[in-house]
């Protein structure tokens, strides 16, 4: 079996996460930003929701403590810049509004990687929650507005903020489903991730039968650190932006 390669980090320095809910980077990614984070790659993190309709609490409070647990969560992995919007929390809707936040966040933070959600329907985890799809497309719709200066221009004319193009655009992957890439987290990036979830204690606990932080995410990575040849591993489908695409490439070799 072929090795997926390691994300060539050389490459980038800003790395933008967009989610719908808190929590969402916690189950394996977050172990991935706390290697970038360790390195000195900029992390910033985009919350769509404050996940207000997680938890049988109110609203408000609900998303005061799933807010706060989040801010924990990043500083566990060295996460200094938290965005957290206020699209509601369950009905996320796909559309202009949505893109138009992304692509704002795209031009104000200029990463050079954006990690989104996927937007699938059917996972190999079974069928994936409608906010996530609602936020993985337009995160991807997102990443090529920000660069096209004529794509939401209030916030070039008005907002002061330049047309910005990343070069990466990422999504988590797994072995087997389209993985292209992988991070080695093998270690402390581990031990950092696995604290990340651990920090949303109250949300957890509202979950009947969560399977604790400890056992199911090192159970995860290690299944995919196979994939890598390493004992734990975060893997994604890549997207280099400015590659060749692939048929233009095959023709060129023809």
């Amino acid at each position: 079996m072929m090795m997926l390669p390691a994300l060539p980090e050389d490459s980038f320095q800003r790395v933008l996460c967009v989610v719908a809910h808190p929590d969402d980077m916690e189950y394996g990614t977050s172990a991935a930003v706390a290697r970038w984070t360790a390195r000195g790659i900029e992390v910033g993190y985009l919350l769509l929701t404050r996940g207000e309709a997680g938890m049988p609490n109110p609203p408000e409070e609900t998303a005061r403590l799933r807010v706060a647990e989040q801010q924990a969560a990043c500083a566990v992995v060295g996460v200094a810049h938290l965005t957290v919007l206020r699209h509601p929390d369950g009905v996320l809707v796909y559309g202009l509004d949505l893109r138009r936040d992304i692509c704002r966040e795209i031009r104000r933070f200029k990463p050079d990687v954006v990690l989104g959600a996927g937007y699938e329907i059917e996972t190999p985890y079974g069928f994936d929650q409608a906010d996530h799809r609602a936020a993985g497309l337009a995160t991807l719709d997102a990443v090529r507005d920000a660069g096209n200066r004529w794509v939401f221009p209030e916030q070039v004319d008005d907002e002061d903020l330049r047309p910005h193009s990343a070069r990466w655009y990422i999504v988590p992957g797994l072995a087997g489903a389209g993985a292209t890439h992988g991070v080695d987290v093998t270690g402390e990036p581990l031990r950092r991730g696995v604290a990340s979830l651990q920090a949303h204690a109250a949300y957890l606990a509202a979950l009947p039968d969560h399977p604790a932080p400890e056992d199911m995410i090192p159970m995860f990575t290690a299944m995919s650190g196979k994939a890598m040849g390493v004992e734990h591993a975060v893997l994604f489908r890549a997207h280099d932006l400015q590659a060749p695409p692939e048929f233009f490439a095959e023709a060129t070799r023809d």
